[in-house]
Formats: structure tokens, sequence, C-alpha cells
């Protein structure tokens, strides 16, 4: 199943220069589609009969989110949280809870929803919260996953795409805030 857009979405050829630093074209979004759909259909077989809360962690994963969510066939709520964790291009190392969770989660499936998970720290910080409060399940489903900058040990069930250990931008991941509209994503050069 392809993903509704509105027009055509051809990845750019050209580099995109964001906050003086150089990214070169790396996923197109057709290529994003075909990961979001397999991932969604995964969740969607996972969870027949079911009513998962997909619990998304903003900002990075709304794009993902979004998609994944139009391709998830079957009953489900979504909320959202925010956390922040990097500054520039490095993670702090430090989560700064900005909205939380306000949803019952007691003897409910959550599916916690990230755009990527590199060194792990947001969903290390995640976890122990939501399992205290008596959830069903927890597990983590992500765009990304950098198996090689992964600092804490995590149950990462559901990955769309592994990649190295570069810093992207586009399709919701910024670089200081900006590069999040791109519908591809781009590499640093």
């Amino acid at each position: 199943m392809r993903l509704p857009h509105p027009t055509p979405r051809r990845m750019g050829h050209a580099n995109v220069t964001i906050h003086n630093k150089e990214f070169r074209p790396y996923l197109s979004a057709a290529q994003l589609d075909e990961v979001v759909v397999e991932l969604a259909a995964r969740l969607s077989a996972d969870y027949a009969g079911r009513r998962p809360l997909f619990v998304v962690v903003l900002t990075g994963g709304f794009m993902f989110a979004s998609d994944l969510l139009k391709c998830y066939r079957g009953e489900c709520e979504v909320v959202f949280i925010r956390v922040a964790s990097y500054e520039g291009t490095d993670s702090t190392g430090v989560v700064q809870e900005v909205l939380g969770l306000r949803e019952e989660v007691q003897g409910r499936d959550i599916i916690l929803v990230e755009d990527i998970v590199d060194t792990g720290t947001t969903m290390h910080h995640l976890l122990p919260t939501l399992l205290g409060k008596g959830p069903a399940s927890v597990e983590i489903a992500t765009l990304f996953f950098k198996p090689e900058s992964l600092r804490h040990e995590l149950p990462i069930r559901y990955v769309a795409k592994e990649i190295p250990n570069d810093f992207v931008v586009g399709y919701g991941l910024d670089y200081d805030g900006l590069g999040r509209n791109l519908p591809d994503v781009y590499v640093a050069v």
C-alpha cells in the first residue's frame, strides 16, 4: 500500500545547507514510504484484535507517526508526549520531559513511536516511567535505529530501518529546529 501524497515526491539530487552545515541526499520519500508501510503491516498483524495506545514522541516523530498510523489497520488510540535530549548534532545525555503523558495506561498495550533511537537515552528514561504505570505491554517502534550509538540496552522490537552512526535530517528529524519539513532524509557531509 502506498502512502497518500498530494503530489509525487521526488528526492532532490542537490545537497541542502542547514545552519551552515551541508547534507547530501540519503533516503527518498519513496524509500521511507516502503519501510513505513512494512512496519505498519507488522504492527497491524501483531496487534490484530487489540486496541494499542500509540504514544508518539514529539517533535521528531510526528511525520513518521502520521504515515505509520495512516497505514495501521485496526483500532488504536494516539497520544503525544514531548521530550528533548539534543543540542545541535549531539545528544546531551539528559532527557527533559516537556509535555507528559496524561492518559491512563494501566492494562493497555503501549507502542512508543520514536523517530530515531541512537544513544537510547530518551527510551531509557521513558520506559521505567511507563512500566511503573502498569501497562499490559510496552514496545518501541522507531523509524531509524543506530545500533553503533546505543548506550542503553533496550527492547526495540519494531525498527523500520537500521542506519549507521551518521547525523540525519528531514522527515521530522531536525538540526537545531530546521529541516524537519524535508520529505526526504539527508545525511551530514
